[in-house]
């Protein structure tokens, strides 16, 4: 839950583990991603709504597509077609992490992280973050590296 500056208590979406392979000769991959979005308000200027896939001119448009419900669902659908349709052998074992909170700081997910630690997370060797950009509309990117990534916490008194 979070607290709210009004003392409010607001019950936090769920985060979604999941897992396939538990292979210990294998490397465990943990791909995150998130499912919420911006707050999208049609009188703020949306020509749509937020959460359903609207079809105008030919093109779909439905929010959070590519920030971050496609990059997910592609992680899903390519380990599903890969391994459980064609029925290929796993070469490592996976893990997903989808949350419903990253556009609000990914609340609750750092104390899910500490919890999980010797837990879930325990045998994680690599991590896929698959929450980027693309380019253009018509050129989907690849990130295949951060550089400079850093996260502090401060505190001032």
């Amino acid at each position: 839950s979070s607290q709210l500056p009004d003392g409010q208590v607001l019950p936090l979406p769920s985060v979604i583990l999941g897992e396939l392979g538990k292979d210990p000769q294998n490397p465990t991959v943990c791909f995150y991603g998130h499912v919420d979005v911006q707050p999208a308000k049609k009188e703020d200027g949306w020509n749509t709504d937020p959460y359903t896939l609207t079809e105008i001119d030919g093109n779909l448009y439905g929010r959070g597509t590519t920030d971050n419900k496609g990059p997910v669902l592609a992680w899903i659908n390519a380990v599903e077609t890969t391994f459980l349709i064609f029925m290929q052998a796993m070469p490592v074992n996976f893990k997903f992490v989808i949350e419903g909170m990253e556009e609000a700081g990914s609340l609750g997910l750092e104390k899910l992280l500490e919890e999980e630690n010797q837990g879930f997370f325990s045998d994680v060797d690599y991590i896929v973050i698959s929450d980027n950009l693309w380019l253009s509309n018509s050129k989907p990117a690849l990130t295949y590296g951060s550089r400079g990534n850093a996260c502090f916490f401060v505190e001032v008194k």
